[in-house]
C-alpha cells in the first residue's frame, strides 16, 4: 500500500507537471503567434500587390517563390494555432450533408501541383456518396493525411478513393512512400512526432499534422486506422457516416453555389472602415481596397474609429479591425461601441495573430467573422463580398418600450455571478441583445446578498471564483431549499469539475471559451427541463438508453475516467494493459455516441439521475 500510494503521489506531481507546462506553452504560442504575424501580414499584402504588377517569367517566378516561402511560414504558425484553439475548446463542429466529390475536387485542385513538384502522381478516384460531417474539418484532415503522404513519398504516386462498409463510408489515402514501422503506428499521431526528419528538414513541417487529425477525428467521432508495410508505402483512413439525405443536400448546395456565383459577379462597392495601429498593414490594406473598387477610411485605434462615427464623418458598411489595439480598446470593443453609435449591427470582420484563451474566447460570444493573421487577399475579398451581399441589418433600438420589456421579462431572467468584468459584460450582451434581462455579480457572496427568489429565472455561474466557489454556492442554494435552473461554467475538458457542479444540482454546464448560441441553447434547454417535469424524465430516459449497451468493465473504466484518473492509473488497479484500457475508452465514446468527455459525463450524470430540476419558487 505504502508503494502504491507513493506511485500515485509521483503521477499526480507529474500530471501537475505536464498541466503547468501546457499552459506554459499555450501562453508562449499566443505570444510568439501575434508578434510573428504582423510583419507577416505585412509581407502577405505586399507580397499580393506586387503579383498584380510586375510582368515577364523571371518577375513572375521571383514572386512566385515569395508566395511559396510566405506560405510555409503561414503554414506553420497557422498549424500551431490549429493546436491551441483545439485545446481551448474553440474549435467547434458543425456537421451538414457534404458531397464527397465537391471536396475531392477542391482538394485534388490544390495538391495537384504539389505532387507535380515532387515528381509524383496524384489520383483521385470519383465517389458520389454524400456523407454527414463539418466540411471545414474533415477537409483539413484529409488534407493533412494528403500533406503527410506527400511528403514521406519520393518516388510513386498517391491514391485517395472510398470504400462503403454498412453506413459507413471509409475514406482511404494510400501512399508508395517510406512506411511505418509497427512499433510507431501509435507514436505517430503524438504532437511533434515525426519520422526519418532528425534535421528537422523545414519541409516537413512541425510533426503536428497527424496530432490534429486525431484530435479532430476525436471531436467529429470519426475513427482514424492505419496501416503499413515498412518500404512499401501506407493507408490512412477516415470512417465518415453517410448522408441520408444526400438528393435534397444536392439541390440545396446547388442553389447555393448559384448566389455565390451571382454574388462573386456583382460589381463591387460599399465602404470599408480599417482600424489597424500598424502603420504598414494599414497603409497596405487600404491600397489593396481601394484598387478593388472599394471606399475606405483609416483609423489607428478605437477611440479614432468612435469619433468618426461620432461625427457621422464615415457611415461604413462593413468594419476590420485588428483585435490587439492600443489605448483602452480592443477589435471587440470597438465592434460593440461602433455598433451602438451607428444604430445597426454592422458587419465586423476580426483580424489578430492572438490566439489565447482569453482572445478566443472574446471572439467566440460575438457576431464577427475572424481571420487569422497573415490573411491571404483573396479570401478577405471573399469574405467582404459575402457580408456585403446579405440584406441590411435592422437597426439597433436602445429604448426599451414597455411592451418589449415584458416580452424580455418573460423570456426569463438570468444571474451571472462570475470574477472577471469583461467576461460578465461580454455574455450581457449577448443575452439582452437575445431578449433576457440580466443581472451581473462578480462573487457568490453579493448575489446571495442581492438574491429574491424569481420564478422563470437561471443561474449562469463560474465554476472558480475568489471567497466562495461556484459548487459552494450551489450546494448553499439547495440546503436553503431555493430550487434555481443553474448552469456551471467549466474550463475546456475539466471533467471532474462537470461531474461536481451536476452533482452539487447544476442542471447543465457548457464549456470555456463560449459560443453565443451555445450559450443561449444551454439556458433556454436550462429553463425547459427545469419547468417540464417529463422533458427532463426524457432526456434521463434517453441517457439511460444511450449507457445500456456498456459492458460491467466498460462502466468501470468509464467511472474511473469521469473520476479524472489516468489511463496508467486505472489499467494498474484493474489490472489490464494500458493500451485495452484506451480501446475500452474509445469503445465507450463509440457506444454512447459521446464526442467529448465532458458530454459523456453529462451522459452518466442524467442517466444515474444526477441532474435534478431546480424550480425557483
Amino acid at each position: 500500500m505504502t508503494e502504491r500510494r507513493r506511485t500515485a503521489d509521483a503521477l499526480t506531481a507529474a500530471k501537475r507537471q505536464a498541466e503547468l507546462a501546457t499552459v506554459a506553452k499555450s501562453r508562449f504560442l499566443a505570444a510568439a503567434s501575434h508578434d510573428l504575424r504582423q510583419p507577416l501580414q505585412t509581407l502577405a499584402l505586399l507580397q499580393g500587390q506586387l503579383a498584380k504588377k510586375v510582368e515577364g517569367d523571371k518577375a513572375q517566378s521571383l514572386v512566385g517563390r515569395i508566395d511559396e516561402a510566405l506560405s510555409a511560414m503561414t503554414g506553420m504558425l497557422n498549424t500551431l494555432l490549429d493546436i491551441n484553439q483545439i485545446e481551448v475548446g474553440a474549435v467547434k463542429a458543425d456537421l451538414t450533408d457534404i458531397s464527397v466529390n465537391e471536396l475531392f475536387d477542391r482538394l485534388r485542385d490544390e495538391l495537384t501541383y504539389h505532387a507535380q513538384a515532387a515528381g509524383l502522381a496524384l489520383r483521385v478516384l470519383p465517389c458520389g456518396q454524400f456523407i454527414r460531417s463539418d466540411p471545414r474539418l474533415l477537409e483539413q484532415m484529409i488534407r493533412n493525411l494528403l500533406s503527410n503522404a506527400l511528403k514521406y513519398t519520393q518516388r510513386g504516386k498517391v491514391l485517395v478513393g472510398c470504400r462503403r462498409r454498412g453506413g459507413k463510408l471509409h475514406i482511404e489515402i494510400w501512399d508508395t512512400g517510406i512506411g511505418i514501422p509497427t512499433s510507431e503506428l501509435q507514436t505517430i499521431f503524438e504532437e511533434y512526432h515525426q519520422l526519418d526528419n532528425a534535421a528537422r528538414q523545414r519541409s516537413h513541417g512541425l510533426g503536428l499534422g497527424l496530432s490534429i487529425v486525431k484530435s479532430l477525428g476525436e471531436l467529429l467521432g470519426h475513427r482514424i486506422r492505419v496501416r503499413s508495410l515498412q518500404g512499401k508505402g501506407s493507408v490512412f483512413s477516415i470512417e465518415v457516416p453517410l448522408s441520408p439525405r444526400g438528393v435534397a443536400s444536392r439541390s440545396a448546395r446547388a442553389a447555393s453555389a448559384a448566389d455565390d456565383a451571382s454574388a462573386h459577379l456583382a460589381p463591387r462597392s460599399g465602404t470599408i472602415l480599417i482600424i489597424e495601429d500598424d502603420p504598414e498593414v494599414r497603409e497596405n490594406l487600404e491600397l489593396f481596397l481601394k484598387e478593388e473598387g472599394y471606399d475606405t477610411a483609416t483609423a489607428v485605434d478605437g477611440p479614432a474609429a468612435v469619433e468618426l462615427a461620432v461625427r457621422r464623418t464615415i457611415r461604413p458598411d462593413i468594419v476590420l479591425a485588428d483585435y490587439n489595439l492600443p489605448n483602452g480598446m480592443n477589435g471587440i470593443q470597438v465592434c460593440q461601441k461602433l455598433r451602438q453609435e451607428l444604430s445597426r449591427p454592422i458587419p465586423f470582420v476580426i483580424l489578430t495573430g492572438d490566439i489565447s484563451t482569453e482572445a478566443l474566447r472574446d471572439i467566440a460570444l460575438h457576431d464577427c467573422v475572424q481571420f487569422n493573421k497573415p490573411v491571404k487577399l483573396r479570401e478577405l475579398t471573399q469574405a467582404i463580398e459575402t457580408l456585403l451581399a446579405k440584406p441590411p441589418a435592422m437597426p439597433v433600438t436602445h429604448a426599451v418600450h414597455p411592451v418589449e420589456a415584458t416580452i424580455a421579462s418573460d423570456r426569463g431572467k438570468v444571474f451571472i455571478v462570475d470574477d472577471d468584468d469583461h467576461i460578465r459584460q461580454a455574455i450581457r450582451t449577448v443575452l439582452e441583445d437575445d431578449g433576457r434581462v440580466v443581472e451581473t455579480y462578480a462573487s457568490c457572496e453579493a448575489f446571495l446578498e442581492a438574491y429574491r427568489p424569481d420564478a422563470g429565472a437561471c443561474l449562469l455561474i463560474d465554476a472558480y471564483l475568489p471567497g466562495m466557489s461556484g459548487l459552494e454556492l450551489l450546494r448553499r442554494l439547495h440546503n436553503d431549499g431555493h430550487r434555481l435552473p443553474s448552469i456551471m461554467i467549466t474550463g475546456n475538458s475539466d471533467v471532474p469539475m462537470a461531474v461536481e457542479a451536476m452533482k452539487a444540482g447544476a442542471l447543465d454546464f457548457i464549456e470555456k471559451p463560449i459560443g453565443g448560441e451555445e450559450l443561449i441553447a444551454s439556458i433556454e434547454r436550462a429553463l425547459e427541463l427545469s419547468q417540464d417535469s417529463n422533458k427532463l424524465q426524457e432526456w434521463r430516459e434517453s441517457a439511460a438508453t444511450h449507457l445500456a449497451g456498456l459492458t460491467p468493465r466498460q462502466r468501470e473504466v468509464m467511472d474511473r475516467v469521469l473520476a479524472g484518473e489516468p489511463s496508467k492509473n486505472i489499467a494498474a488497479d484493474l489490472g489490464i494493459s494500458q493500451r485495452t484500457v484506451e480501446n475500452h475508452r474509445a469503445s465507450i465514446m463509440k457506444r454512447t455516441g459521446s464526442r467529448s468527455l465532458p458530454a459523456l459525463a453529462r451522459l452518466a450524470l442524467v442517466a444515474a439521475g444526477g441532474a435534478e430540476p431546480e424550480r425557483a419558487p
